[in-house]
């Protein structure tokens, strides 16, 4: 009886290839990423976009995330300053998606040379045996941070924050500077107007 089991299933994995062998993998289209100018704590940047592909034979949901070396001698950035868009998407077999990435400095940033790895991987691990596999495909980023202190920092963080959301803050601040124009006006000129009735000769 098992024999004839095993000869069933060894027939149903000839007859359905994918099911059984079905391969999950994941690429990306640049090997590195170098910022050349020196970055400026509080500041966003926007990084070059990566293209990730799909290499295997089934659709697969995808994701973004940082991950470093052990032994490093750059920095390591933050997980919390990237920002991926999309963060999750599916992708079809031999299908490539473009993903946008910015990193977001904070006020207070030790300066010097960062490294990290920009990884794209598949949400789903691949078992083998009794180990799971996480599959992944990175690209290194290397970017330096320059020295400023946090009035400086929060300078550039104002500067960034007004060109990335544009035009609101410039209207923002109008509004706000005619109202307080009309509140000092109401507070230092008092203007009175006075009718006076002109009653007829009897």
């Amino acid at each position: 009886m098992k024999k004839t089991a095993a000869v069933l299933m060894f027939i149903f994995s000839l007859a359905v290839p994918g099911i059984i062998f079905s391969k999950i993998g994941v690429g990306v289209g640049s090997g590195q990423i170098e910022v050349e100018e020196k970055l400026k704590p509080g500041m966003i940047y926007e990084l070059p976009s990566i293209d990730v592909l799909n290499t295997g034979d089934e659709e697969a949901e995808y994701s973004m995330s940082i991950a470093y070396h052990q032994d490093q001698p750059e920095k390591k950035p933050g997980q919390e300053w990237f920002t991926f868009s999309p963060a999750k998407f599916n992708l079809k077999p031999g299908e490539v998606r473009k993903v946008e990435m910015r990193v977001k400095l904070p006020l207070r940033v030790q300066p010097g040379d960062y490294f990290a790895y920009l990884e794209a991987h598949p949400a789903k691990t691949v078992e083998k045996g009794l180990t799971s596999i996480g599959i992944a495909a990175a690209t290194k980023l290397y970017f330096s941070v320059e020295p400023a202190n946090v009035f400086t920092a929060a300078y550039y963080k104002i500067v960034t924050f007004w060109k990335v959301n544009a035009p609101w803050p410039d209207r923002i601040f109008k509004l706000a500077l005619a109202v307080g124009l009309y509140a000092a006006f109401k507070k230092y000129f008092h203007v009175e107007v006075n009718r006076k009735r002109t009653r007829p000769n009897e």
